[in-house]
């Protein structure tokens, strides 16, 4: 390798089933050596022949996380930004449909010097050259390469489709390679009611399929439900040939923050220590840390610490999988944490508020459950199925008064939904909807640079990380951000139509934040805008018009609203309303334990009460706890705890006060510069 310093590697793989935890225990792992000092970067296996997660249903794996560079890949790789706060790009994700594509390229193109191409050592050499390149890559906005790089192969042990990669790692089993990889492996202990006992067999077999492959656990993660008896841990090393101490039992907890701190309670970080012979920490290192166990432990401690409930109502088409919207449901509990609020999530099939005939009650019941919700959330989605009861429930939000936050679709429903009731446009609606529309009618309209029909599904709409400016700072969102300028992430392939954006503005439909076209570069955080682009971004920063004004400008000059427009409608809010506000890219996806999104935050501050006393200064809840008896008191609860003042205060006041961090302000300009 071309590095003198070598990264190591732990490799975590599954048994019985395949969403036993994986992506949770890897994460933790990556949590107990970053938080000590180490740098840690991750990779995700999916063994499926798609290139990548970009055409899935949300029905097959859950959301589809997209990255900065635009990578379309699974969720888990959402959990590893999320906890380890760092930065991944698409080569962080490799499937089988990407390798075979790789190799196939590399064999048109003669480098295998005419030899017959196989699975070994052809495709097992080229997994293990991409992640020997890819984990050396810095993730964490340094230069500083990686110590450790945390592989999750998905999918359980036996599965055909796995079998080539466990051949790839089976070389590290070599003498001279044997520090450099540690093999921990995730099963899971059933508990069948009809027995009243736990049943190991199943676990067992998956051990038997690891080393039968080649593999040897060094660590056995055993997920249950209830914490592990010293007898059964006995049990279980005894049939896996392994030390008591290799044994973890991880049972199910009240949050995934508790999650790596039964890790480091059971020796997890020594073990990985000892097994990867990786140099200790100096105190130096570890005193200037900015995150560390410590604070983890407060943070996991702080989820469980408020009881007043603020109850949110998701309204979507994916609702009968709450991974569909893994990331939303995670913003949205950070949001909870910084507002003071225990988080109930109510999951709306919008289908169901449309009314149909047969489905009265399953109707009222979905009504109901939107009426006495605190606020309002319509997330992202594709086609047109349920989009009518998504255009019901933004009316009902902005007739009500209703904190409303739309997300992507979201926010397009919104648009459709005032320009037929407010401005009175009959049939108004998305063209990808309804390709019948009149230009009147096109409220949303498709992008052609990111057209289906020419270029397919897969990696074809506008992704990944996109610049958007504030036309005005007095709005909500200016306010909520921090900062004049921002960058989030986008996955999407329609738009609202500049050209009806003026008329929508004048009746208070204010969009106060546009992008602008970007051209594609071959390093994907350069970014090259067109004249015209920079033109229009630099109108955008002008102080001398009002909002009316620089928005009738700019969508003006900003293209003609059919062909190529070259100005992007990226955020909005509703004119003297408590919170009605959009935005066409995915703020959920660089939402964090320490810096929630800002619109989610907002939602959640609105929904409680809270966005008045939050702007005024009067009241911050990222830092208004003093301690946690004046908490309790402000949910009508007795003090009853044993901790001094100065430990309350520790555990509470002072750890929302340091959610806070130096850079860490909420906002995605200074979000993005916390990696730095």
């Amino acid at each position: 390798m071309p590095s003198e310093k070598r990264v190591k590697y732990i490799l975590v793989t599954g048994g019985v089933i395949s969403g036993v935890g994986k992506g949770i225990i890897s994460s933790s792992l990556g949590v107990l050596l970053k938080n000590n000092g180490y740098k840690v970067s991750a990779i995700k296996i999916d063994p499926y022949l798609n290139e990548d997660a970009g055409t899935f249903s949300p029905y097959e794996h859950g959301e589809v996380f997209v990255l900065d560079d635009g990578g379309e890949v699974d969720l888990d790789l959402g959990n590893y930004e999320r906890f380890l706060d760092i930065r991944l790009t698409r080569d962080n994700n490799i499937t089988t449909g990407k390798m075979f594509k790789h190799v196939m390229e590399r064999e048109r193109r003669g480098d295998y010097c005419g030899k017959t191409v196989q699975m070994i050592p052809h495709l097992t050499d080229a997994i293990v050259d991409w992640i020997e390149r890819v984990a050396q890559i810095p993730v964490d906005g340094s230069d500083e390469q990686p110590d450790v790089c945390i592989i999750e192969l998905g999918g359980t042990i036996g599965d055909i489709e796995g079998m080539t990669y466990l051949s790839a790692f089976e070389r590290f089993q070599r003498p001279t390679l044997k520090n450099h990889l540690m093999n921990v492996h995730v099963s899971l202990i059933l508990h069948p009611n009809a027995t009243g006992e736990p049943k190991t067999k199943p676990m067992q077999n998956s051990v038997r399929h690891l080393r039968a492959a080649g593999l040897v656990p060094d660590l056995l993660i055993c997920r249950s439900t209830e914490a592990l008896e010293q007898n059964l841990r006995q049990k279980i090393a005894g049939f896996g040939m392994m030390d008591l101490e290799q044994v973890v039992g991880v049972h199910d907890v009240s949050n995934i923050y508790k999650v790596p701190l039964l890790l480091q309670q059971q020796g997890v970080l020594e073990a990985i220590i000892h097994r990867l012979g990786l140099a200790p920490i100096s105190e130096d290192i570890r005193r200037d840390l900015r995150f560390n166990m410590n604070h983890w432990t407060n943070l996991s401690e702080l989820c469980d610490t408020f009881q007043q409930v603020v109850n949110i109502a998701l309204v979507g088409k994916y609702v009968k999988i709450a991974d569909a919207y893994a990331s939303v449901n995670k913003a949205l509990s950070h949001a909870a944490v910084h507002a003071k609020r225990k988080l109930k999530i109510t999951y709306v099939d919008s289908e169901l508020l449309e009314n149909q005939p047969g489905k009265e009650e399953e109707s009222a019941a979905a009504w109901n459950n939107v009426k006495k919700a605190d606020g309002v959330i319509v997330p992202g989605g594709f086609d047109k199925r349920g989009v009518e009861g998504m255009i019901a429930a933004a009316e009902y939000c902005r007739k009500n008064n209703v904190p409303y936050l739309g997300v992507c679709l979201g926010m397009q429903v919104a648009a459709v939904e005032f320009a037929r009731n407010v401005l009175g446009i009959q049939g108004a609606n998305s063209s990808e909807f309804n390709q019948g529309l009149s230009e009147e009618q096109q409220i949303v309209i498709d992008m052609p640079e990111h057209n289906v029909e020419e270029k397919g599904l897969g990696g074809t709409m506008r992704l990944g990380r996109r610049s958007t400016v504030f036309l005005t700072d007095d709005c909500i969102l200016r306010k909520l951000y921090g900062a004049h300028t921002v960058e989030e992430r986008h996955r999407h392939r329609y738009e609202v139509n500049p050209r009806v954006v003026p008329q929508m503005a004048r009746k208070g439909f204010l969009f106060v934040g546009m992008g602008v076209d970007e051209q594609n570069t071959d390093i994907w955080d350069v970014k090259r805008r067109t004249e015209s682009s920079a033109e229009l971004m630099h109108m955008a920063d002008q102080t001398e018009f009002d909002l009316l004004n620089k928005i009738d400008e700019l969508c003006q000059r900003g293209g003609d609203g059919v062909t190529r427009p070259a100005v992007r409608m990226e955020m909005f809010e509703m004119k003297e309303h408590p919170y009605f506000v959009g935005a066409q890219f995915h703020p959920e996806y660089l939402s964090h334990p320490l810096s929630p999104s800002p619109p989610f935050f907002g939602l959640l501050l609105a929904a409680t009460g809270q966005l008045s006393s939050y702007f005024s200064g009067s009241r911050s809840p990222a830092l208004g706890i003093v301690n946690e008896e004046d908490h309790l008191k402000e949910n009508g609860e007795e003090h009853q705890s044993s901790r001094s003042s100065d430990e309350r205060e520790d555990v509470v006041g002072a750890m929302l006060g340091k959610l806070k961090l130096e850079g860490n302000a909420v906002n995605g300009t200074q979000r993005l510069a916390t990696f730095h």
